[in-house]
C-alpha cells in the first residue's frame, strides 16, 4: 500500500495553470466552462494542489500550452518548458515576414551572449 507521502505534490503544476490562465486573460469561470469543470475545481487545483482528473489534467495542459515536462522529468530531460511552448504558440500566428524579425532579434541576443563570454 502506498504512503500518503509519496503522492505527487500538485502544488507546482496548480500555480503554472494559475499563471497560464492569468496570461491568457482567462478567469476560473471562463476556463471551467470551456473544459466543462466547476471553477471551485479550478481554484483548488491552482492554490492547494488538488489532483486532477486525468482527463482534467490533459484538458488544462492543452488548453493553457503548459509543458508536463518540467514537472515529471528531471530537469536534463527537459525538451520543451511552459514558456517555450507558449513563445512557439505566439510565433504560429507571424507571417514569414514577422518570422524574418523574429530571427534576427533571436541571432542578435545569441551573438550578445557570445560578445559576454569572451
Amino acid at each position: 500500500m502506498r504512503k500518503k507521502e509519496d503522492k505527487y505534490d500538485f502544488r507546482a503544476f496548480g500555480l503554472a495553470i494559475k499563471e497560464a490562465r492569468k496570461k491568457q486573460k482567462l478567469t476560473r469561470e471562463q476556463v471551467g466552462t470551456m473544459i466543462e469543470i466547476d471553477p471551485r475545481y479550478l481554484t483548488n487545483i491552482e492554490n492547494k494542489g488538488q489532483h486532477p482528473s486525468l482527463q482534467v489534467f490533459y484538458d488544462l495542459v492543452s488548453l493553457l500550452n503548459v509543458s508536463v515536462d518540467e514537472f515529471f522529468l528531471p530537469a536534463s530531460d527537459l525538451e520543451k518548458s511552459t514558456r517555450r511552448r507558449q513563445l512557439e504558440k505566439r510565433l504560429d500566428n507571424l507571417s514569414d515576414k514577422d518570422l524574418v524579425i523574429m530571427e534576427s532579434v533571436a541571432d542578435g541576443i545569441i551573438k550578445s551572449k557570445e560578445v559576454e563570454d569572451k
